[in-house]
């Protein structure tokens, strides 16, 4: 059975609730805590396995937190993309570059070490 678990700070607990199964109310110190605390009284309150409960969390924050969460969110998935752009781009860059360099040669004019070039060279394409 899946589950929702609503979790509002309240000064230094997260108030819970699950809108799937009316009446489950409840708190944790922690967000880690949630899923485990919420698959208990689901579980209770349902009469089955707390094993057979996935919870997944929702916290709930206040809009300039939100904001500021989607922001920093947006930041890390840009700057996996333009990792993965560079990655492929100095691949390309080495094994086009060692058809008529040294691996010395392209280490100096790509600017990284000569080991760094023996990676990328042997790196699946």
């Amino acid at each position: 059975m899946k589950v929702t678990a609503i979790a509002t700070r309240t000064g230094e607990w997260w108030a819970i609730q699950v809108p799937e199964v009316p009446g489950v109310f409840t708190q944790a110190k922690r967000l880690e805590q949630v899923p485990d605390t919420v698959a208990d009284v689901v579980a209770t309150m349902l009469e089955v396995p707390a094993n057979s409960v996935d919870v997944e969390v929702r916290p709930v924050l206040e809009q300039a937190l939100e904001d500021l969460v989607r922001g920093a969110r947006e930041a890390v998935a840009e700057a996996t993309t333009a990792q993965e752009r560079a990655s492929t781009q100095m691949r390309l860059a080495v094994s086009t570059l060692r058809v008529r360099l040294t691996t010395r040669d392209v280490a100096a004019v790509l600017g990284v070490t000569h080991q760094r070039v023996s990676q990328l060279d042997k790196s699946p394409r």
